[in-house]
Parts: C-alpha cells; structure tokens; sequence
C-alpha cells in the first residue's frame, strides 16, 4: 500500500538522480567540456530545495520520531550540518574558477548526500512507516512541504517531477494529497500536470479522483 512516507522516497530519489547528472556535468568540465556556470546554477537551486527539505525534516520529522524513537534523530541533524558544511566546500572552489576542485567537490557532495538519502531511506522513515499512524504521516508531509515558500513552489515541481519516473510520480502526487489541503492540493495537480504534460494521463490512471477533481 502506498503511504505518505513513498512520497518523501520520491523526492530523494530526485535529489539523487540530479545530482548524479550535475556531478558527471562536473566531471566533463573538468575535462574541458563548456558548461561549467549551467552546472553549478543547477546544483545551486537543488541545494536551495535540499536545504528546504531539510528544514521540513528538521521541524516536522524530529519531533515526530522523538515520540516513537527517542534520540534516533541527532545523528540525522548532524548529516545536514555535514552537507552544508560540503556545500560551502564547493561554493569555495566555485569562487577559485576551479574546474577540477569543483568536480572533486561535487563528488564529495554527491557521496555524503547518496548516504544520508540511504540512511534515511532504510532506518529513519522506516521507523515513522512502522511506528506512526497514516494520518499523522500525511500531516507531516504536508507541512514539510510548506517549508517551500509558496511562490517558489511552481519551480521545485518543474524542478521535481522531470527527474522522476512514473512510480515516484504517482507516490509524490498521493503524498501531497494525503498532507495538503484541499485547495492547495489541486494547485499542486495543476502544476504536476503542466510539468509532465502527456505524462499526467499515467498519473491521473493510477489516481482516479484525480480524474473527477480536473
């Protein structure tokens, strides 16, 4: 059965799949390939969405696993603290023009990143899909995701759903529509359908009021 929690699945499995591509990006600028500024543009605005989730886990996920899993969240804290800390590593090598120090930072990145996102994955919000009720799941996600400021939420969808296929989709849709309110859910279905255009039909399929409420 999907559950809320498949949509917070989803969202890491865009966070890797963009930053797999930005750090090949990087690599071919250290080579000699043009487009280094578009990489780190791109990298720039998905670490803005990370740093949004981020809060969200923060705010909303900590104190929901403290009431399951007391004192499991610190070690989650600290991860955040280490990917700022990789971030401003590769903002300085930026800063230098560096090519080849930014495709070592971008591979440093992307390693604590693809650990954190497993960890998480595999123990933090196993825990939560276990331990906490599907009600109060969908509220979590729900206000995780009004961490993002509202007018920039038009642009995490058009980031998002272009990096995920149609499994993710489907379970980042349903998240949003366990944890939104209504009005703002169908916002949300408005922007997923511009996003994905024809893909929208494998969606809706799987999500029949969907179908109704458009």
């Amino acid at each position: 059965m999907t559950g809320p929690i498949d949509g917070v699945v989803a969202i890491h499995n865009a966070f890797r799949n963009d930053m797999a591509a930005i750090d090949g990006a990087a690599l071919d600028a250290a080579r000699g390939k043009p487009g280094l500024d578009a990489t780190i543009e791109r990298f720039r605005f998905m670490n803005e969405v990370l740093e949004w989730h981020a809060q969200g886990e923060d705010t909303v996920i900590l104190p929901l696993l403290e009431s399951v899993a007391p004192d499991v969240y610190e070690s989650y804290e600290r991860d955040h603290r280490a990917l700022d800390a990789a971030f401003d590593a590769l903002n300085a090598a930026v800063s230098r023009r560096d090519p080849l120090e930014t495709a070592r930072a971008t591979k440093a990145f992307k390693f604590h990143l693809d650990l954190h996102l497993d960890k998480e994955d595999e123990h933090m919000y196993r825990l939560i899909r276990e331990r906490v009720a599907l009600a109060d799941q969908g509220r979590a996600v729900g206000m995780m995701g009004a961490e993002v400021p509202p007018e920039r939420f038009p642009e995490v969808v058009a980031w998002m759903f272009p990096l995920m296929g149609t499994e993710d989709r489907v379970n980042m849709t349903l998240g949003w529509q366990m944890g939104m309110p209504p009005e703002a859910f169908a916002n949300a279905a408005r922007l997923i359908e511009q996003t994905v255009g024809d893909g929208w039909a494998d969606i809706s399929a799987r999500i029949p009021p969907l179908v109704a409420a458009h």
